[in-house]
Protein backbone atom coordinates (compact mmCIF):
# COMPACT_ATOMS: atom_id res chain seq x y z
CA UNK A 1 0.00 0.00 0.00
CA UNK A 2 1.55 3.48 -1.00
CA UNK A 3 2.32 5.86 1.59
CA UNK A 4 2.15 9.43 2.03
CA UNK A 5 4.74 11.60 3.84
CA UNK A 6 4.13 15.68 4.93
CA UNK A 7 7.24 17.71 5.30
CA UNK A 8 5.44 20.24 7.00
CA UNK A 9 2.20 19.77 9.69
CA UNK A 10 -1.53 18.93 8.02
CA UNK A 11 -4.53 19.93 9.42
CA UNK A 12 -7.43 17.49 7.83
CA UNK A 13 -10.75 17.64 8.79
CA UNK A 14 -14.00 15.77 7.68
CA UNK A 15 -17.63 15.47 8.15
CA UNK A 16 -18.87 11.95 7.58
CA UNK A 17 -21.29 11.29 5.62
CA UNK A 18 -21.47 7.65 5.04
CA UNK A 19 -23.05 5.40 7.83
CA UNK A 20 -21.39 2.30 9.23
CA UNK A 21 -17.63 3.68 8.52
CA UNK A 22 -14.84 4.03 10.83
CA UNK A 23 -12.40 6.50 11.44
CA UNK A 24 -9.98 4.55 10.59
CA UNK A 25 -10.83 4.03 7.13
CA UNK A 26 -12.42 7.87 6.60
CA UNK A 27 -8.84 8.75 7.67
CA UNK A 28 -7.70 6.28 5.22
CA UNK A 29 -9.14 7.19 2.26
CA UNK A 30 -9.12 11.37 2.65
CA UNK A 31 -5.46 11.54 3.80
CA UNK A 32 -3.55 8.97 1.82
CA UNK A 33 -1.62 8.02 4.82
CA UNK A 34 -1.28 4.63 5.71
CA UNK A 35 -3.26 2.58 8.43
CA UNK A 36 -0.35 1.77 10.44
CA UNK A 37 0.54 5.87 10.50
CA UNK A 38 -3.21 6.81 11.26
CA UNK A 39 -3.55 4.16 14.12
CA UNK A 40 -0.40 5.80 15.70
CA UNK A 41 -1.16 9.09 15.74
CA UNK A 42 -4.49 7.67 16.80
CA UNK A 43 -3.17 6.66 20.06
CA UNK A 44 -0.81 9.57 20.74
CA UNK A 45 -4.10 11.89 20.57
CA UNK A 46 -3.94 13.58 17.22
CA UNK A 47 -7.53 12.75 16.13
CA UNK A 48 -10.10 14.68 17.52
CA UNK A 49 -14.26 13.70 17.54
CA UNK A 50 -17.05 16.41 17.01
CA UNK A 51 -20.38 15.17 17.54
CA UNK A 52 -23.66 17.35 19.02
CA UNK A 53 -21.05 20.52 20.32
CA UNK A 54 -18.45 18.16 22.14
CA UNK A 55 -15.33 17.71 21.32
CA UNK A 56 -12.97 14.82 22.51
CA UNK A 57 -9.90 12.78 21.13
CA UNK A 58 -10.59 9.64 19.46
CA UNK A 59 -8.25 6.80 19.97
CA UNK A 60 -10.20 3.77 18.89
CA UNK A 61 -9.01 2.98 14.84
CA UNK A 62 -12.53 0.55 14.85
CA UNK A 63 -15.21 3.28 16.14
CA UNK A 64 -18.08 3.44 14.18
CA UNK A 65 -18.92 7.14 13.31
CA UNK A 66 -22.56 8.86 13.10
CA UNK A 67 -23.51 10.95 10.39
CA UNK A 68 -22.33 14.40 10.46
CA UNK A 69 -20.15 13.80 12.88
CA UNK A 70 -16.52 15.71 12.61
CA UNK A 71 -13.48 14.21 12.81
CA UNK A 72 -10.29 16.84 12.65
CA UNK A 73 -6.80 14.98 12.57
CA UNK A 74 -3.56 17.19 13.25
CA UNK A 75 -1.03 15.57 11.77
CA UNK A 76 2.67 16.76 12.68
CA UNK A 77 5.21 13.64 12.10
CA UNK A 78 8.01 15.38 14.11
CA UNK A 79 5.78 15.69 16.52
CA UNK A 80 4.22 12.22 16.76
CA UNK A 81 8.23 10.87 16.20
CA UNK A 82 9.07 12.04 20.01
CA UNK A 83 9.60 10.18 23.02
CA UNK A 84 9.17 11.16 26.24
CA UNK A 85 10.93 10.36 29.12
CA UNK A 86 9.65 8.07 32.13
CA UNK A 87 8.01 9.95 34.63
CA UNK A 88 8.44 8.84 38.52
CA UNK A 89 6.30 7.92 41.24
CA UNK A 90 6.75 9.88 44.06
CA UNK A 91 4.10 9.52 46.43
CA UNK A 92 0.59 7.81 45.64
CA UNK A 93 -2.25 8.80 48.01
CA UNK A 94 -4.90 6.85 46.27
CA UNK A 95 -7.36 9.24 45.10
CA UNK A 96 -4.64 11.57 43.64
CA UNK A 97 -1.05 11.14 43.26
CA UNK A 98 2.29 13.11 43.07
CA UNK A 99 5.04 12.15 39.97
CA UNK A 100 8.27 13.74 38.98
CA UNK A 101 7.94 15.32 35.68
CA UNK A 102 11.23 15.60 33.59
CA UNK A 103 12.45 18.10 31.61
CA UNK A 104 10.82 18.23 28.36
CA UNK A 105 7.49 16.61 29.35
CA UNK A 106 4.20 18.57 28.46
CA UNK A 107 1.78 18.66 31.63
CA UNK A 108 -1.05 18.06 29.24
CA UNK A 109 -0.69 17.72 25.34
CA UNK A 110 -1.58 19.68 22.94
CA UNK A 111 -4.16 18.95 19.50
CA UNK A 112 -1.21 17.77 18.36
CA UNK A 113 -0.72 15.12 20.45
CA UNK A 114 -0.40 14.10 23.86
CA UNK A 115 1.73 11.12 23.85
CA UNK A 116 4.30 12.96 25.73
CA UNK A 117 2.77 14.68 28.64
CA UNK A 118 2.65 13.62 32.14
CA UNK A 119 -0.93 13.54 31.95
CA UNK A 120 -1.16 10.83 29.21
CA UNK A 121 1.97 9.07 30.18
CA UNK A 122 0.43 8.40 33.64
CA UNK A 123 -2.72 6.87 31.97
CA UNK A 124 -1.07 4.81 30.07
CA UNK A 125 1.98 3.62 32.39
CA UNK A 126 1.35 4.83 35.71
CA UNK A 127 -2.05 2.58 37.10
CA UNK A 128 -2.39 0.46 39.75
CA UNK A 129 -1.06 -3.02 39.85
CA UNK A 130 -2.91 -5.70 37.61
CA UNK A 131 -6.27 -6.32 38.95
CA UNK A 132 -7.50 -2.83 40.22
CA UNK A 133 -9.60 -1.01 38.46
CA UNK A 134 -7.92 1.77 35.87
CA UNK A 135 -8.01 5.08 37.49
CA UNK A 136 -9.02 8.10 34.99
CA UNK A 137 -5.91 11.40 35.51
CA UNK A 138 -6.68 14.76 35.63
CA UNK A 139 -4.36 17.62 35.71
CA UNK A 140 -4.40 20.06 38.58
CA UNK A 141 -2.15 22.40 38.24
CA UNK A 142 0.97 23.23 35.51
CA UNK A 143 4.70 23.04 35.41
CA UNK A 144 6.54 24.62 32.46
CA UNK A 145 7.35 22.00 29.98
CA UNK A 146 11.08 23.04 30.02
CA UNK A 147 11.14 22.38 33.75
CA UNK A 148 11.22 19.73 35.65
CA UNK A 149 10.15 18.45 39.05
CA UNK A 150 7.20 17.89 41.35
CA UNK A 151 3.19 18.02 39.59
CA UNK A 152 0.24 16.44 41.08
CA UNK A 153 -2.21 14.46 39.33
CA UNK A 154 -5.89 13.62 40.71
CA UNK A 155 -7.88 10.27 40.00
CA UNK A 156 -11.55 11.80 40.65
CA UNK A 157 -13.05 15.16 40.25
CA UNK A 158 -13.93 15.43 44.06
CA UNK A 159 -9.91 15.29 44.99
CA UNK A 160 -8.83 17.50 41.81
CA UNK A 161 -11.33 20.13 43.32
CA UNK A 162 -10.22 20.03 46.61
CA UNK A 163 -6.79 20.15 45.30
CA UNK A 164 -7.37 23.01 43.30
CA UNK A 165 -9.07 25.05 45.75
CA UNK A 166 -5.68 24.67 47.75
CA UNK A 167 -3.63 26.31 45.11
CA UNK A 168 -6.67 28.91 44.26
CA UNK A 169 -6.48 29.82 48.13
CA UNK A 170 -2.22 30.13 48.22
CA UNK A 171 -2.30 27.01 50.74
CA UNK A 172 -0.60 25.11 48.31
CA UNK A 173 2.94 26.28 49.61
CA UNK A 174 5.42 25.43 46.04
CA UNK A 175 9.58 25.42 46.36
CA UNK A 176 11.26 25.60 43.77
CA UNK A 177 15.40 25.45 43.33
CA UNK A 178 17.51 27.48 40.05
CA UNK A 179 20.47 27.86 38.83
CA UNK A 180 20.76 31.47 37.77
CA UNK A 181 23.26 33.70 35.82
CA UNK A 182 26.25 35.31 37.62
CA UNK A 183 26.53 35.71 41.24
CA UNK A 184 23.19 36.66 42.73
CA UNK A 185 24.28 38.57 46.32
CA UNK A 186 21.41 38.31 48.41
CA UNK A 187 21.12 39.09 52.44
CA UNK A 188 21.10 35.79 54.13
CA UNK A 189 17.40 36.91 55.33
CA UNK A 190 16.51 36.26 51.47
CA UNK A 191 14.78 38.67 49.10
CA UNK A 192 11.09 38.80 47.67
CA UNK A 193 10.50 40.20 44.09
CA UNK A 194 6.84 41.36 43.51
CA UNK A 195 6.87 42.86 40.30
CA UNK A 196 3.12 42.58 38.95
CA UNK A 197 2.86 40.25 35.61
CA UNK A 198 0.16 40.72 32.87
CA UNK A 199 -1.23 43.67 36.17
CA UNK A 200 -1.52 41.04 37.98
CA UNK A 201 -0.30 40.92 41.76
CA UNK A 202 2.96 38.32 41.85
CA UNK A 203 5.07 36.95 44.80
CA UNK A 204 8.17 35.34 44.80
CA UNK A 205 10.57 34.99 47.61
CA UNK A 206 14.25 33.59 46.83
CA UNK A 207 17.21 32.76 49.01
CA UNK A 208 21.10 32.30 48.27
CA UNK A 209 21.85 28.32 48.56
CA UNK A 210 25.68 28.65 47.34
CA UNK A 211 27.59 30.26 44.37
CA UNK A 212 30.22 28.64 41.53
CA UNK A 213 31.42 28.87 38.56
CA UNK A 214 29.71 32.49 37.78
CA UNK A 215 26.24 31.10 38.70
CA UNK A 216 24.15 30.92 41.77
CA UNK A 217 21.62 28.35 43.45
CA UNK A 218 18.36 29.72 44.26
CA UNK A 219 16.07 28.50 46.86
CA UNK A 220 12.66 29.87 45.45
CA UNK A 221 9.45 29.89 47.09
CA UNK A 222 6.05 31.04 45.03
CA UNK A 223 2.80 32.27 46.60
CA UNK A 224 1.19 33.09 43.07
CA UNK A 225 0.98 31.47 40.26
CA UNK A 226 1.27 33.52 37.15
CA UNK A 227 2.81 32.19 33.94
CA UNK A 228 6.46 32.18 33.79
CA UNK A 229 6.25 33.46 37.24
CA UNK A 230 10.02 32.15 38.49
CA UNK A 231 11.88 32.68 34.87
CA UNK A 232 10.24 36.51 34.53
CA UNK A 233 10.89 37.68 37.79
CA UNK A 234 14.68 36.93 37.85
CA UNK A 235 14.65 37.65 34.22
CA UNK A 236 13.67 41.30 35.45
CA UNK A 237 15.88 40.84 38.66
CA UNK A 238 18.60 40.66 36.54
CA UNK A 239 19.77 36.96 37.06
CA UNK A 240 17.96 34.56 34.49
CA UNK A 241 17.70 31.26 35.03
CA UNK A 242 20.42 28.95 33.05
CA UNK A 243 19.10 27.51 30.09
CA UNK A 244 16.22 29.96 29.84
CA UNK A 245 15.69 30.29 26.13
CA UNK A 246 12.62 32.85 26.44
CA UNK A 247 14.00 35.48 29.21
CA UNK A 248 17.99 34.28 29.09
CA UNK A 249 19.73 32.85 26.94
CA UNK A 250 19.57 29.31 25.44
CA UNK A 251 22.45 26.51 27.48
CA UNK A 252 23.15 22.68 26.95
CA UNK A 253 21.78 22.06 29.94
CA UNK A 254 17.99 22.68 29.66
CA UNK A 255 16.13 24.91 32.01
CA UNK A 256 18.04 24.88 35.29
CA UNK A 257 14.54 25.02 37.05
CA UNK A 258 13.52 22.19 39.69
CA UNK A 259 10.06 21.99 41.65
CA UNK A 260 11.64 20.18 44.27
CA UNK A 261 8.86 20.51 47.23
CA UNK A 262 4.42 20.79 48.58
CA UNK A 263 3.44 21.57 51.64
CA UNK A 264 -0.21 21.32 51.37
CA UNK A 265 -3.22 19.86 54.08
CA UNK A 266 -4.15 16.28 52.48
CA UNK A 267 -8.04 16.76 50.92
CA UNK A 268 -8.30 12.85 52.50
CA UNK A 269 -7.18 13.21 55.68
CA UNK A 270 -6.81 17.46 56.34
CA UNK A 271 -3.26 16.30 57.82
CA UNK A 272 -0.35 18.36 56.74
CA UNK A 273 1.54 16.77 53.82
CA UNK A 274 5.61 17.74 53.37
CA UNK A 275 6.47 16.08 49.79
CA UNK A 276 10.04 16.42 48.40
CA UNK A 277 12.48 14.91 45.72
CA UNK A 278 14.66 12.14 46.44
CA UNK A 279 18.32 14.13 47.16
CA UNK A 280 19.82 12.47 43.87
CA UNK A 281 16.86 14.19 41.85
CA UNK A 282 17.60 17.40 43.94
CA UNK A 283 20.23 20.84 42.33
CA UNK A 284 21.41 20.57 45.85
Amino acid sequence: MSDTSFEIPQKFEFIVTQAEQTALDLLAEGTGLSKQRIKDAMNKGAVWWTLKGKTLRLRRATKVLHKGSKIQFFYDEQVLARKPENANLIYDGGNYSIWFKPAGMLSQGSQWGDHCSILRWVEVNGQPNEGQRQRECLLVHRLDADAMGLIILAHDSQSAAKLSALFQARDMRKFYQAWVVGNCDLPTTGLTLNDQLDGKSAVTHIKKVRAENNKTLLDVHIETGRKHQIRRHLANFGYPIVGDKLYGSKASSGLQLLAYRLEFACPNTKQPMLVELPQELQFT
